[in-house]
C-alpha cells in the first residue's frame, strides 16, 4: 500500500487545471467570433498569402474549447482520467505551438515552457489532487 503525501506542486495541478479552462474559454469565444463573424480569413506570411475557412476552424474550436472546460474542471476535482486528457492536450498545445514558432517565437516559446510545467506537475505529482484537503 502506497501513500501520496501532499506537497506544494499539487498548486502546479490546479494551474494546470486553471490554464486549461482558461484555454477553453478562450477557444469558445474564438469559436462563437468565428461562427457569427465574417466566413473568411485572410493572413499575409512572407511570400504567400493564407485564405482559411472560418466555419469549420470555429466548429472544431467549438469542440475543443468544451473538451477543455470539461477535462479542467474535472482534473481540479481530483478525476484521473482528466489527468490523462490534460496531458494530451498540453502536448497537442505544445506541438502546435512549434508550427507557430517562426512567426511568433516569444508566444509559442512561453506557451511550450508553460506546457511543459503542467505535463510535469500532472505526471509527477498529479495524484495528490485527490488526497483531501
Amino acid at each position: 500500500m502506497s501513500t501520496v503525501t501532499r506537497t506544494r506542486w499539487v498548486g502546479w495541478a490546479k494551474f494546470a487545471g486553471v490554464i486549461l479552462l482558461l484555454s477553453g474559454l478562450f477557444n469558445l469565444v474564438q469559436a462563437i467570433v468565428a461562427l457569427v463573424g465574417p466566413n473568411t480569413y485572410w493572413a499575409v506570411g512572407g511570400d504567400s498569402l493564407w485564405l482559411l475557412d472560418l466555419t469549420g476552424w470555429g466548429w472544431w474550436n467549438l469542440i475543443v474549447g468544451v473538451l477543455l472546460v470539461i477535462t479542467a474542471g474535472s482534473l481540479v476535482a481530483g478525476q484521473a482520467w482528466a489527468r490523462v486528457v490534460a496531458i494530451i492536450l498540453a502536448a497537442a498545445s505544445a506541438l502546435g505551438s512549434l508550427i507557430t514558432l517562426p512567426a511568433q517565437p516569444w508566444w509559442s516559446l512561453i506557451i511550450i515552457a508553460i506546457d511543459v510545467l503542467i505535463i510535469y506537475a500532472l505526471i509527477v505529482h498529479g495524484k495528490e489532487l485527490r488526497i483531501a484537503e
